[in-house]
């Protein structure tokens, strides 16, 4: 890894706030959009870029902003890799937002977050705190191929059993499901089993398939060729150098996800789950004198 001071820390979409205090990952899942070359990273992916500077920004940040919102992180690097272990730049950060009263919506494969609970746990008593956990792959022997340096679904299906026990909402990420590996009505069926009992407010999945682009595609293949002799092949004959690369499972697979998730009250058209992310309770949203006539 090396060292940044980083010019900002904040991006800002419709009201929703993002946060990267990372950039890179060690997680060493094969088929990882965010090695894609359109994000012009610079340097090695496992040489992880540490923000050193993300708690000072973001408390200067948040400070000015003039409305309480969500803030988010996990979306592009897991701000729980290997080395926020002893960094603690992550939970520096959940200390700041729950300072200034914001919110959180924190994604993450790692139950290293279990560390953190008692901060996610205060911020949801105090505004609002999502935990968002991906969870693609039921079987331990697989999942240790496909996300091999993370601690697998069952592990993180006890961390999200232990944040829904303090009253933290839950959000899971079923994506991405590779076409030929996970995507069996198995797999599905347990994940979402699992969802069902852990009583989670939402699931995304915009389809069941995964995206590639240059740079994941390249490593996705080479790990294809390496754990999954003659797949490649077939991937390129049936999907050529296609960006979407969809399950020929897809129909049947996600109509059990909207079948589920009706019958049992979960959200699960991803914008409606983003708008819950997003949404910030109104009654501990505080207005500056900025924002009063004048």
């Amino acid at each position: 890894m090396h060292f940044v001071d980083a010019k900002g820390i904040l991006t800002n979409n419709l009201g929703f706030c993002g946060m990267n205090i990372y950039r890179g990952c060690t997680h060493g899942c094969i088929y990882c959009d965010s090695r894609s070359k359109c994000y012009q990273m610079k340097h090695l992916f496992e040489d992880v870029e540490v923000k050193q500077n993300a708690p000072e920004l973001l408390a200067k940040a948040l400070k000015s902003k003039r409305k309480k919102c969500m803030i988010g992180t996990g979306s592009m690097s897991d701000p729980y890799m290997h080395c926020e272990e002893q960094l603690k730049l992550t939970r520096r950060c959940l200390e700041v937002i729950l300072e200034h009263g914001f919110g959180l919506a924190v994604q993450t494969k790692s139950d290293l977050i279990l560390r953190d609970i008692d901060l996610l746990d205060e911020i949801n008593r105090k505004s609002k705190c999502v935990v968002e956990m991906t969870l693609t792959t039921y079987d331990d022997e697989l999942c240790a191929i496909l996300e091999p340096n993370v601690c697998n679904t069952k592990r993180r299906i006890e961390v999200l059993g232990k944040m829904g026990e303090r009253g933290i909402p839950l959000v899971v990420w079923l994506t991405p499901i590779l076409p030929y590996i996970n995507d069996t009505e198995q797999n599905i069926s347990a994940i979402l089993n699992e969802c069902v009992r852990l009583g989670v407010k939402g699931i995304i999945c915009y389809d069941m398939g995964l995206t590639l682009r240059e740079g994941d595609r390249e490593y996705y293949y080479n790990a294809l060729e390496k754990h999954f002799p003659g797949l490649k092949e077939r991937y390129i004959r049936e999907y050529g150098y296609s960006y979407e690369v969809p399950s020929p499972r897809s129909r049947e697979l996600m109509k059990m996800l909207r079948d589920t998730c009706k019958k049992n009250g979960i959200m699960y058209k991803p914008d409606e789950v983003f708008s819950y992310l997003n949404d910030f309770p109104e009654k501990y949203r505080q207005i500056s004198i900025f924002d009063l006539g004048g």
